[in-house]
């Protein structure tokens, strides 16, 4: 058990933890939840008594072994199996005495104390959670050094999990795993026998993983049993009752204090004024629960372009001459709203920098209107913000002719306040970093919209706003993220990229979450070597990671799955009515007296060509509607 009793702290005089409590029944799964900058990292440090407590005491068993990801493996030689390993400190200094021992009682102790802790099967189940993390058996031999810090995290990760400590600390763990990596997570944390905490903003994993909720709100600790999804429907119940009961009550208050205002200087009804002004000091104001709205995102929606956006015909893009994927033929149009899915390695980021032409095509045609502008977010950007400069001042560059006030406007519609809008950047969170980014990625009103993992460190509510502003923003959006959430509610089309390759996939999340789950059960996943060091030595993810392809639908399966028809009929309907109505407004400019004069001639001819492309787009929406049609009356039929 796990008991935080009344526990205060500050840190630079501003309170987090507030004469908090909670008990945390040994063996259950908790997830911590609150806003950035709440202290839920802070917490961590007090219960691994790297900080001191202000007042209170935190309580557990003196014998627990307390673990977690404070920092990524070490670049060193040590093969990543031997790494995890290590982590199991007893098993590592058992198996280290075992070959210097001689003697005999002393041998046979060991080898009992290593029957007794399963040292059998230690590198069957360290092998299973780095293979789970996404390394084969061949990557599992390399030495950390030739890996990233993104995959040495990974390794960290896979370490303290074998070590399987009696407390178990996890902030934030999905932050460094892809989709995949994230799906076997939820699954392993489900079925670990001791007691974990882990900070997580996943509300996939906070719903399937934990038995429980820890809230930190208000410097306050409250625990809830159950999943988010339960924590979320208690909470805001409890609003609406407290905001309900608070109304009642100052409605209530009104009334006495209007009776005591008229009668009390009345002296037939002074007794009763008095009475109700002592019935008024003894009533308790209710405090209203309100929680205060988090900073909203904004993309500026851009001009309509006419459709195709771009269209990329048998590309195949690559490093160094060395392709990761080929045969790429794809379409975007203004409406699209794309999810690309695959294990990182595969080439998600690859395609994104082909589509954001950051990363020009080894063969292969691309095609794009002259106008387009593509706004792109990474999670490695983060690292290219200027140190020592502020927001005001990176926006500035990108907008030298514009007002200070018009670049503070634009960050505070992204959530840059005026207290941080002149700090620091590295002054700032991560996740007002990311704020920062997604602005000015958006600057310029793109057309499309590129975002690579752009969740990583915004909280639960942030992520709610991001998708409200993603929702209202009118271009094309192209997401990877390993927020299931996140792109069940954005997306209308799922890409899987994988075998170098670029495909669409016929289903939803949650078909997708049950290919993943059929793949680990049958044969664990099967990230290669060449994934994991690609990405250290061209500073992108490559390889061809195999993957088990999608069963055949059957008829009644395809029958109830005709959302993504349903959808490429809406968005075509759209593309029309777009069509016709620029092709209505190029008409009435031309039916304008003296349009067609000698002196007007340039523009009457460039005119007709638009005239004459608009119909020809118009006439192949119309076909695409028809052929789609079809075939959802075929599915319908079946």
């Amino acid at each position: 058990m796990l008991k935080l009793q009344d526990i205060t702290f500050a840190i630079d005089g501003k309170p987090l933890l507030a004469e908090a409590s909670a008990v945390i029944p040994a063996g259950h799964n908790v997830g911590i939840v609150g806003r950035n900058g709440t202290g839920k990292t802070t917490l961590f440090r007090l219960i691994r008594n790297e900080w001191s407590l202000d007042s209170g005491t935190i309580d557990y068993p003196a014998h627990y072994r307390v673990g977690g990801v404070e920092q990524e493996a070490p670049a060193n030689n040590v093969s990543l199996l031997d790494t995890v390993l290590a982590a199991d400190i007893e098993y590592d200094a058992l198996q280290a005495e075992a070959e210097t021992a001689t003697d005999p009682m002393r041998i046979a102790e060991i080898h009992t104390r290593l029957s007794d802790i399963n040292a059998h099967s230690a590198e069957s189940r360290a092998a299973t959670i780095l293979a789970g993390l996404g390394f084969d058996r061949h990557a599992q031999a390399r030495p950390c050094a030739e890996f990233s810090g993104g995959w040495r995290m990974r390794v960290a990760l896979g370490a303290v999990l074998f070590a399987q400590p009696d407390l178990l600390l996890l902030d934030e763990p999905t932050n460094y795993l892809d989709l995949e990596g994230a799906v076997w997570l939820e699954g392993f944390l489900a079925r670990y026998s001791h007691t974990v905490l882990v900070i997580s903003h996943d509300r996939g994993l906070l719903n399937r993983s934990v038995t429980g909720i820890l809230h930190l709100h208000d410097m306050k600790l409250r625990y809830h049993t159950g999943g988010y999804d339960q924590f979320d429907a208690e909470r805001r119940l409890r609003l609406e009752q407290q905001m309900a009961t608070k109304k009642k009550q100052d409605a209530q208050r009104a009334h006495i204090q209007s009776f005591v205002d008229r009668f009390r200087y009345k002296a037939s009804k002074a007794r009763q004024a008095q009475s109700r002004l002592k019935q008024l000091e003894k009533m308790q104001p209710i405090a209203a629960l309100s929680e205060s709205a988090v900073a909203a995102f904004q993309f500026p929606s851009p001009d309509p372009l006419p459709p195709p956006l771009m269209v990329i015909e048998k590309a195949v893009a690559g490093y160094d001459g060395q392709a990761v994927l080929r045969n790429i033929d794809l379409r975007l149009d203004q409406d699209d709203r794309i999810a690309l899915l695959g294990m990182n390695g595969e080439g998600k980021s690859t395609l994104s920098k082909l589509i954001a032409d950051r990363l020009a095509p080894m063969e292969g045609d691309i095609r794009k209107s002259g106008k387009l502008r593509i706004g792109f977010f990474a999670q490695h950007q983060l690292d290219e913000l200027v140190a020592g400069e502020t927001p005001l001042q990176h926006m500035a560059r990108l907008r030298p002719d514009a007002l200070p006030t018009a670049l503070r406007a634009r960050l505070g519609a992204a959530g840059i306040g005026a207290d941080i809008v002149e700090n620091p950047v590295e002054r700032l969170s991560g996740g007002q970093k990311a704020r920062l980014l997604m602005a000015m990625a958006a600057i310029d009103a793109p057309h499309i919209l590129i975002l690579d993992e752009p969740t990583n460190h915004l909280d639960i509510e942030s992520r709610e706003a991001l998708i409200h502003a993603l929702n209202d923003y009118q271009g094309a959006v192209i997401l990877v993220s390993h927020d299931p959430h996140l792109v069940e509610t954005i997306a209308d089309q799922l890409w899987i990229v994988r075998n170098g390759a670029v495909q669409p996939f016929d289903g939803d999340m949650n078909d997708y979450r049950k290919l993943l789950l059929q793949q680990q059960g049958g044969k664990g996943r099967t990230a290669t070597s060449q994934d994991a060091g690609a990405e250290t030595a061209t500073g992108n993810p490559s390889g061809n990671a195999a993957a088990r392809p999608a069963r055949a639908l059957s008829g009644k399966e395809r029958r109830a799955n005709t959302a993504a028809v349903r959808s490429a009929i809406t968005r075509n309907e759209k593309e029309l009515a777009a069509l016709n109505q620029q092709k209505a407004a190029l008409e009435a400019e031309m039916a304008a007296p003296g349009f067609f004069d000698a002196a007007n001639s340039s523009e009457s001819a460039e005119a007709g060509r638009r005239l004459a492309a608009l119909n020809n787009a118009i006439e192949a929406a119309e076909d695409a509607w028809l052929t789609l049609q079809e075939e959802l009356e075929a599915a319908l039929a079946e």
